[in-house]
């Protein structure tokens, strides 16, 4: 691998012995060389990020959401850090008067807001374990981790309230106490107190500790301050642990980053909270931007009305999951083209221009500035006309889309890659490189990387287009998964961390994402699909023989390939009136509906997530079979072969689909 200007070699490459696969070299970030990022001073603790910010910067901005005056959203109304840490600590003060001890589970349930981020800092200023509760995990999630954590208080939002008394008594043997982020109702109270459970608003519960003080503890590095679950194969979800060292390590590594490419964070950063704080990748960039001094300002919650907020707030920072910027991208295309012949050659024009500059190496600032001005400004301005830095997580983003922002946007737009497992950021592209398109770019300056050779799949660490399993260590790492030790086992080998994605070093130090081990994937909103287990529940439509379910990291939604049961598929057409033989109704489309319907059906009876829907089929009168070399001996399903032999398949029904 020439060239390797972004990382540097610390370990050689180990050669296949012992039944082990081959590795190839370790590698750390450039900006690391000389060894990671030193500790900052006086950071022990995610409680210490917050805690040195308000004694810094008491007067700034620290959270803010719009005000509603007569149902109409009106500016942004600011907390400031001193302000927040006065909330913080009587909120503490009430948890602790609930008789809960250093290292007691607090669950916290309900979208982003200023009341999710104060009952974090309380938990993380007494030690206390934050566990967000997230539903999206699926039916049934937040029962299995209120008892798996044994979370004894729950912080819920007010409309999320009905949907945490689902799960009740099933839950009422840990849970003790719920507070409301808004009111309380007295059907609701009577309800939890048949439980023996303690219900209360916002406000009685910052009157619960008043007058009553206690010593915050002493936090160490190595203590946990959050379990956040994730999704597994089995269906269960897994609670990973994860330390203040994390998190801090995480923070140290970030400011070295950016500080090393002149785009340190500072005190004047606007950031948007709308990506779930329950996920790694927003709380652990909210927890760069409050180190900071900066400020954080929440959404109203509604995705059609994100962009309204975006322009009131004018954010410096942009996190986005791919999604989000494909619709942005999407809305932009569909405005370009109606926009009249003279605009649209004037776009064409300054884009070619800015794009080939871009491609020699000059940095969008540079590349076009009477461009950005007659061409691109107005796209700046429906970003609120601030952003700095786009930063794009969770699933893969594509390509053309990466490089149409980081033309129009007149901002950084950058890929990064991480798992919760790896406290999020672990690679991150470099501003002003447009040879890191389409790739995650070097590691992030706190962990050491390598590629674990996967011969069953025909990666080799060692060749000289280097792809493996990717593999990572360092403080960032998880402390293992709570109460499965058999788990933690499994993905710690040697000192190393197996994320089981497999990754292709580039000749100038980027990885590229470019497969999966497992049988698991990721769509383009960040969610997990366990296939092997959705492949299990639609074999249960009994006018099927099998099924193989789809699912691109660049779509939102899966399809599948199904072998209909001859029989059934003609008594049904016999019995609506549809002629033809065994493979012409296979082609047909109510055929075809009346599948996807039987699907659907078993879908909602089996409780599965929106996401884990089938939108589209194709039936295939032919089974799967060895011959065409899509099953294995043993009947298992042949992914890659099957996802090769179907692919013009697969694209109509997205097609089709959407």
């Amino acid at each position: 691998m020439a060239d390797k200007r972004f990382i540097t070699e610390v370990e050689p490459a180990k050669q296949a012995s012992d039944g082990k696969p081959s590795m190839g070299p370790a590698y750390r970030s450039v900006f690391a060389k000389d060894g990671f990022p030193a500790p900052i001073p006086g950071l022990d603790s995610c409680w210490d990020i917050f805690r040195l910010s308000m004694e810094k910067y008491p007067n700034n901005r620290m959270l803010g959401r719009r005000e509603i005056i007569n149902g109409e959203p009106g500016k942004y109304v600011w907390m400031t850090y001193k302000e927040v840490y006065d909330l913080v600590m009587k909120v503490g003060n009430s948890v602790r008067t609930c008789g809960v001890e250093e290292a007691g589970r607090c669950g916290i349930y309900g979208a982003n807001s200023p009341e999710w981020l104060i009952s974090m800092e309380a938990c993380n200023a007494h030690g206390l374990y934050c566990v967000p509760l997230y539903e999206t995990l699926g039916a049934g999630a937040v029962e299995f981790i209120i008892c798996h954590a044994e979370v004894t208080v729950a912080f819920v939002e007010e409309k999320n309230i009905p949907e945490l008394l689902k799960t009740f008594p099933n839950v009422t043997k840990y849970l003790k106490t719920i507070v409301s982020f808004g009111k309380v109702t007295s059907q609701q109270r009577e309800e939890v107190e048949k439980f023996g459970v303690d219900i209360y608003s916002w406000d009685e519960f910052l009157l619960l500790g008043e007058n009553k003080h206690f010593d915050l503890p002493v936090k160490k590095k190595t203590d946990i301050c959050t379990i956040m679950y994730t999704s597994g194969t089995t269906g269960e979800p897994k609670g990973v642990m994860i330390s203040n060292n994390s998190i801090i390590t995480l923070v140290a590594g970030v400011k070295r980053l950016l500080g090393s490419v002149k785009e340190a964070l500072n005190e004047s950063d606007v950031y948007l909270s709308y990506l779930p704080l329950a996920h790694i990748f927003d709380r652990v960039i909210e927890e760069c931007c409050i180190h900071h001094g900066a400020s954080i300002g929440f959404w109203r919650g509604d995705v059609k009305l994100l962009v309204e907020d975006i322009a009131e707030l004018k954010p410096t920072i942009f996190c986005a999951v791919p999604r989000v910027l494909d619709r942005i991208y999407s809305g932009l295309q569909q405005k370009i083209s109606s926009g009249g012949f003279i605009k649209q050659t004037v776009f064409n024009f300054a884009y070619a221009l800015k794009l080939r500059n871009m491609r020699k190496g000059i940095k969008h600032t540079k590349a076009s500035p009477l461009g950005d001005k007659i061409a691109f400004s107005k796209i700046k301005e429906g970003l609120g006309g601030n952003v700095r830095i786009i930063l794009s997580g969770a699933a893969p983003l594509a390509s053309h889309v990466e490089e149409f922002l980081r033309v129009v946007s007149c901002s950084h737009v950058l890929q990064g890659y991480g798992l919760t497992e790896t406290c999020a950021g672990t690679f991150v592209s470099i501003p002003g490189h447009h040879d890191m398109l389409g790739t995650v770019g070097p590691p992030v300056p706190n962990v050491d990387v390598c590629l674990e050779s996967v011969p069953e799949m025909g990666y080799d660490a060692l060749s000289s287009k280097p792809r493996g399993e990717v593999c990572i260590r360092g403080e960032t790492l998880f402390s293992g998964y709570f109460k499965r030790e058999d788990l933690t086992k499994e993905v710690f080998i040697d000192g190393w961390f197996h994320t089981g994605d497999i990754g292709e070093w580039k000749p100038n130090g980027s990885l590229k994402i470019i497969d999966r081990m497992k049988n698991i994937f990721k769509l383009s909103q960040g969610e997990y699909v366990a296939v092997e287990n959705l492949e299990n529940i639609y074999g249960l439509v009994s006018d099927i023989d099998s099924i193989w379910v789809y699912g691109n990291s660049f779509e939102s939604f899966l399809v599948a390939v199904v072998n209909p049961k001859k029989e059934a598929v003609e008594q049904w057409a016999a019995e609506n009136v549809i002629s033809g033989d065994f493979n012409a109704l296979c082609e047909n489309p109510q055929v075809r509906e009346y599948i996807l319907g039987q699907l659907t059906k078993v879908a909602k009876e089996n409780k599965l997530k929106g996401f884990e829907f089938i939108k589209a089929v194709h039936l295939d009168p032919v089974p799967f079979d060895m011959e065409r070399d899509l099953l294995t001996p043993t009947f298992k399903r042949k992914r890659p072969q099957l996802l090769k032999y179907y692919q013009s398949v697969i694209d109509n029904m997205y097609k089709s689909a959407k």
